[in-house]
């Protein structure tokens, strides 16, 4: 077992996660910002579209997505005409992968975040003469800040750990798509057991250390607590 071999699932696997978290954090945030503040009688269709990652088995996520991006779709020919090369298995591949799955856990992490936030809060910033944004930015944010750091590191944990959408669109193209997951496999199916057990130990410790990040807090408790000081 080289170096490179074992490390390269393993710096794959890290900068999809990092790339992808940041991505699904920001889009998480916006979505569950502009869904908090709606009230009509399509948003608990639209909720249950958005949390769809959540429940459907990986492989069928990855399926539509194939069939979204593919060679054959206007959207994937729309990007290879772009970019001059198909999205599907590549490592932008992997990374709308972990977007995807990843999004329902960030987008329900930041909606109980503003959820616990005190309206009055917010009307007291509009009513001095705060835009939106500077509500959002000033006052909202601040106070979610907790759920804001947990929303990331779920983001992160399940990007890091997704397999079947990843190897459904991404494949597993060593040095290019293979993530620790696919990599794990591949070494269980050739019988290679101390590549396997090496990858293993590997995603166990740092998924190990970023749920350590938490601090085993309760953000959504500690939420309250900060609405209330103020």
């Amino acid at each position: 077992m080289s170096w490179h071999d074992f490390w390269s699932p393993v710096r794959i696997s890290l900068q999809v996660s990092l790339l992808s978290s940041v991505v699904v954090l920001l889009l998480g945030v916006a979505a569950a910002w502009w869904m908090s503040r709606r009230k009509c009688k399509w948003k608990i269709v639209l909720e249950t579209v958005l949390m769809l990652p959540l429940v459907l088995p990986p492989t069928v996520v990855g399926f539509l997505l194939l069939v979204v991006l593919g060679r054959k779709s206007w959207i994937g020919q729309a990007i290879e005409w772009l970019f001059n090369a198909p999205v599907i298995f590549s490592w932008w591949a992997a990374v709308i992968a972990a977007v995807v799955v990843s999004f329902p856990l960030v987008y329900q992490t930041m909606k109980n975040g503003f959820a616990s936030v005190d309206p009055e809060l917010e009307n007291a910033g509009r009513s001095s003469g705060a835009s939106e944004w500077q509500v959002f930015r000033h006052i909202t944010l601040p106070i979610t800040y907790h759920s804001l750091g947990t929303a990331f590191i779920l983001g992160f944990a399940r990007g890091l750990g997704e397999f079947g959408a990843t190897l459904m669109i991404a494949g597993n193209i060593p040095g290019k798509t293979q993530t620790i997951p696919t990599a794990i496999y591949v070494a269980v199916d050739a019988g290679n057991t101390p590549m396997a057990w090496a990858w293993t130990c590997a995603i166990i410790l740092i998924s190990f250390l970023m749920l350590l990040l938490t601090g085993n807090r309760n953000p959504a408790a500690e939420t309250r607590t900060a609405v209330k000081t103020k």
